[in-house]
């Protein structure tokens, strides 16, 4: 049986910060709102919907590590490289966000012609925009 991933729900210790930032930077890989509240945001592209949801307060005092079991990243694949930097220098750079790793480039050891640009989010989530090749196109 094949499966996709069909959705992602992400627990954020301030809905404040995070929901802004969510619905900025999934908007810009074109997803579109669903559900938008004060505790809540739902977006989807049609594939994959995004459940970005404000943590119980009895859990906030436990903060995020991707080395700790669980979630270590999420990765989103655009269709070109140019897309990569694109998306470091019009959604990145533009809202002061750090690049990690040094910025866009290419990471052959994960496969031949990986381009990635890596950042975190407010709970230092760590997130990818990637492009790779594939045999007979580009995406």
């Amino acid at each position: 049986m094949q499966a996709s991933v069909y959705h992602v729900q992400l627990n954020v210790a301030d809905a404040a910060v995070s929901l802004p930032f969510y619905r900025t930077l999934l908007g810009y890989l074109e997803y579109r709102v669903m559900i938008d509240g004060a505790d809540l945001l739902g977006m989807s592209n049609g594939t994959t919907d995004f459940w970005i949801v404000q943590t119980d307060g009895r859990h906030t005092g436990r903060r995020f590590h991707r080395k700790a079991p669980g979630l270590n990243h999420v990765a989103f694949r655009v269709t070109g490289r140019d897309d990569v930097d694109r998306f470091a220098t019009e959604f990145l750079a533009a809202r002061g966000i750090v690049a990690l790793y040094g910025g866009p480039r290419e990471y052959p050891e994960y496969r031949p012609g990986y381009y990635a640009v890596f950042f975190e989010d407010p709970d230092r989530l760590k997130l990818e925009v990637l492009h790779f090749p594939v045999a007979g196109g580009t995406a």
